[in-house]
């Protein structure tokens, strides 16, 4: 009888021993991570009216992990990236992050594209413990308030605005400032900003006028903020609603008025389209233009295009800089790779600095922006050219 007992006893023991050593396991498992492979994902616009931005940052983001893997990878671990479509809609963002959370549950996003997508994905997102890495936008939201699992990399579009302000007002005189803004958490950011900064130096906000994206017709609305007088007008546009607005108020003869776009605007596209002389937007880093001055841009232009047969964009530029930090964040990381690693990984990087001369980057356990500097740009002969240093307000 005692012996039985005691062997009951000894396979119960043992039981939980497999049982513990299961539940050890599972509890060491970081998810999208293997021994040979870190999966992470990208929900971008491959299709509408964004897509200028999300395919060219989505192939540069590809070619710096391939780069990276082809290097052996990063502690042993090869990067696969999943890019999914959502069209700059927010029910397909939707859609795309809950397939890449639940479904192929990676370790973390980069550059997941859109203020309005990015923020319909945090709550799910973050309560699954999904790091959001280098959005491909500069909502302050983007890093504010402050989450452990978000980072970014650059000025706001609410501080870029200000300091376009701040410019136009203080150094050409502007005293009627004029917003024409996207309907969405982007535009709004926008308007935010331009509002701030007048009241601060106690300029008037004459007129604004609000579209959908996808609108395609702006005569009324450019009709409106002339009717008001306004002599500055910041955009927040993207890449279509920028230059129609632009190309139909020259054409209608209004000319003493400067427009001005966030970065959003401060593409090769939007330089390169007929018409678009003498329209300003705030700019991060150099263009990636193949005859750069700038020896690494030149190189990138060539294996960019090498690569995919087509020039890079300015997407491309804030892709390969996000893909290279997350490379450099799991590098820092170590062999053990874990959530908690990660997130030290990626605060230590200090004084970083990008191959496009953008503003030097750092991040700490309580800082998630890793810089907060823009300069204005101005379309010239079809190309953007950098006219100030960086401005403040």
């Amino acid at each position: 009888m005692e012996e039985t007992i005691a062997m009951g006893l000894k396979w119960a023991m043992m039981a939980a021993s497999v049982v513990a050593a299961i539940a050890t396991g599972a509890a060491a498992q970081t998810r999208g991570v293997t021994k040979t492979e870190i999966l992470l994902g990208m929900h971008t616009d491959l299709s509408g009216v964004g897509a200028t931005y999300g395919v060219s940052s989505s192939n540069a983001v590809k070619m710096r992990f391939d780069e990276a893997n082809e290097a052996g990878g990063i502690n042993g671990r090869k990067i696969r990236l999943i890019v999914e479509d959502q069209g700059y809609q927010v029910p397909k963002a939707v859609q795309a992050c809950n397939k890449l959370i639940n479904r192929d549950k990676v370790f973390a996003f980069v550059q997941a594209a859109g203020t309005p997508m990015n923020n319909a994905c945090f709550k799910d997102q973050l309560a699954a413990e999904v790091p959001n890495l280098f959005p491909l936008t500069a909502s302050r939201m983007m890093f504010e308030p402050f989450h452990r699992l978000k980072f970014y990399f650059a000025a706001s579009y609410f501080d870029q605005i200000r300091s376009a302000v701040n410019y136009f007002v203080k150094e050409k005189g502007k005293k009627a400032v004029c917003v024409m803004y996207q309907d969405t958490d982007y535009g709004k950011e926008i308007l935010d900003g331009a509002e701030t900064q007048a009241k601060k130096l106690n300029v008037k906000l004459v007129e604004t006028t609000a579209h959908k994206p996808t609108d395609q017709d702006f005569t009324a609305p450019i009709t409106k903020l002339r009717q008001a007088g306004c002599d500055l007008v910041l955009m927040g546009t993207i890449v279509r609603d920028s230059i129609i607005p632009y190309v139909t108020a020259r054409k209608m003869g209004w000319t003493d008025v400067d427009f001005v776009g966030s970065a959003a605007t401060y593409d090769s596209v939007v330089g390169a389209a007929q018409g678009m002389d003498g329209f300003y937007a705030m700019g991060l880093t150099e263009m990636p233009y193949a005859d750069s001055p700038v020896p690494a841009i030149r190189e990138f232009v060539e294996r960019y295009k090498k690569k995919f047969n087509i020039d890079p964009n300015i997407g491309a530029v804030y892709g390969h800089v996000a893909a290279d930090l997350t490379v450099l964040g799991l590098k820092n990381a170590g062999p053990d790779l874990t959530l908690d690693s990660f997130i030290k990984g990626m605060e230590a990087i200090k004084g970083y600095k990008d191959i496009f001369n953008g503003a030097e980057q750092n991040f700490g356990p309580q800082i998630r922006q890793g810089a907060n500097s823009s300069f204005l740009a101005e379309v010239k002969g079809g190309r953007w050219t950098r006219v100030t240093q960086p401005l403040g307000f």
